[in-house]
């Protein structure tokens, strides 16, 4: 995907290009810094010399040396002086300046740690706003893939409100605590009972029922044929299985061109918003029957703005739902349900819970 979130030490990035959080004398120093000119070995310093330091806001390349990468991107950020020194202001500096020098030297992929977020004292959901604000609008107009990288949890923060506001709304609908709180009560009455004791059983993820309401449940059909009730609503049945194909509901890709048109907007605005490759686009426009993964297609609705309905719609294509009893799923609708579809915000939330993010 073109903005992705990894925890990773980002000396051990194959990418074309890294950035390091330099200080103006690019010589080197402590966290991130030294990091990167250690694995780099001496020649980066003996580089790094001869260019005469950096203006903080501001950066410079060299060659990467030992690195897993060809270039070095030294950028040079502010200290946290309590806001009102233009910190914001020459924070995005750096990350402009740094993704403007690996467009000129035709980098693809490139590597930045959350610069100024260490000893330099920015608060890091500040820091963490402005990285990836800053990175998503330059990738609007260009193709480059970008990773912010994130050597572990102390370095990664997301707002406390808003960590406080999803936790809340995962409390209130994430089923997977209650599931397991019924499992430990039936252990318990099983152990504590002499006499043998008849549970009705169900699958894992079918919804729990009482004894009477399972006493009137239908048996399923396991029948491997073309079925003889009608498909939907209204539906006529197959009599083969030639005629069952050519009743074949829209698919994934017919649909997302659909809603490209209705919302009014370009295939390239789309993609872009919705964190995806252009060379995977570019498969599912010519393919119709792609089977997409899931966080493709929740990429594809939040870029479309779709509501909880119409994105129900839109995995069902896919043969995909949202479940109560999925956190990822949980934390999607908590943003769509608060009419937020910004995908990188999102995937902050995401990554800050451990799970999957949207994109490709």
């Amino acid at each position: 995907m073109p903005l992705e979130i990894v925890r990773n030490d980002i000396t051990k990035m194959k990418v074309d290009a890294i950035v390091n959080a330099a200080n103006q004398t690019l010589l080197g120093g402590g966290g991130v810094d030294g990091a990167i000119h250690r694995a780099a070995g001496p020649g980066l310093l003996a580089e790094c010399r001869t260019l005469g330091g950096c203006e903080t806001g501001s950066a410079k390349i060299t060659g990467a040396y030992r690195l897993p990468c060809k270039y070095v991107i030294h950028a040079v950020g502010p200290r946290w002086r309590g806001g009102s020194h233009g910190e914001r202001d020459r924070l995005i500096s750096c990350y402009r300046t740094s993704l403007a020098l690996a467009r000129e030297n035709k980098c693809e992929t490139v590597a930045f740690p959350l610069i100024s977020s260490g000893i330099y004292g920015y608060p890091k959901d500040q820091a963490l706003k402005i990285a990836i604000s800053t990175i998503s609008d330059f990738l609007f107009e260009h193709e480059m893939t970008v990773y912010l990288v994130i050597f572990d949890r102390a370095a990664y923060q997301i707002s406390e409100k808003l960590f406080r506001d999803i936790a809340a709304y995962i409390d209130d609908n994430y089923v997977a605590e209650h599931t397991d709180s019924r499992r430990e009560q039936m252990r318990s009455l099983l152990l504590n009972r002499s006499e043998p004791v008849d549970i009705p059983c169900r699958e894992a993820g079918a919804p729990a029922t009482s004894e009477k309401n399972s006493a009137r449940a239908p048996a399923a059909n396991v029948s491997v044929g073309i079925p003889a009730a009608k498909v939907g609503a209204g539906a006529p049945a197959a009599s083969t299985l030639d005629e069952a194909i050519r009743m074949m509901d829209e698919s994934f890709s017919e649909m997302l061109l659909r809603k490209i048109d209705e919302r009014g907007i370009t295939d390239v605005q789309c993609y872009k918003k919705a964190n995806i490759d252009r060379k995977l686009f570019s498969k599912i426009r010519s393919d119709k029957l792609y089977k997409p993964s899931k966080p493709t297609v929740l990429a594809f609705a939040i870029a479309l703005e779709l509501p909880l309905g119409e994105t129900r719609e839109m995995l069902m294509k896919a043969g995909f739902a949202l479940s109560h009893s999925n956190k990822f799923d949980v934390i999607v609708e908590f943003f769509i349900s608060h009419g937020n579809y910004n995908i990188f915000e999102i995937n902050e939330a995401l990554f800050a819970f451990d799970q999957s993010l949207l994109g490709a």
